[in-house]
């Protein structure tokens, strides 16, 4: 089993709005073998706490113009590990010290790696839908 489409293409859009917002080695892995609850993991890095909340809102925005609304987000009250739950993906914004300190990447090594540059931007919903309304998110 791989991750499906749709994962895919929110994990590129993720990925492109934290590089916007200047992210720093910003990384996708297909936990979807490992991990029942969710398909991808980003990982995106940043310098300051500001800029990771920068990196936080701006991904949600654009994923919430795609459609996907946050089931959860974690740790913003810090703002050095942000972890916000699409349900299809996870995406990780943290503090460098954190991002060396906990090494995601190392922990999944097992997962493969997804090369976002190969996969196609999702096409935004039609403009008649809002996908910005309902529920809100949790905070943790």
């Amino acid at each position: 089993m791989t991750a499906a489409d749709r994962s895919l293409q929110l994990a590129k859009a993720a990925g492109l709005a934290a590089e916007e917002k200047l992210a720093e080695k910003v990384l996708a892995i297909d936990v979807s073998e490992q991990m029942p609850l969710t398909d991808v993991f980003v990982i995106a890095s940043a310098p300051s706490e500001r800029q990771v909340g920068a990196i936080v809102d701006e991904v949600e925005d654009r994923l919430r113009d795609l459609g996907s609304k946050p089931v959860r987000r974690e740790g913003e009250r810090e703002g050095r590990w942000v972890l916000i739950d699409f349900g299809d993906i996870i995406v990780h914004v943290q503090h460098e010290e954190e991002r060396e300190y906990y090494a995601l990447e190392r922990l999944w090594k097992d997962c493969p790696e997804i090369d976002l540059s190969t996969v196609d931007a999702p096409a935004p919903p039609a403009d008649d839908a809002d996908p910005a309304a309902g529920d809100e998110v949790e905070e943790a």
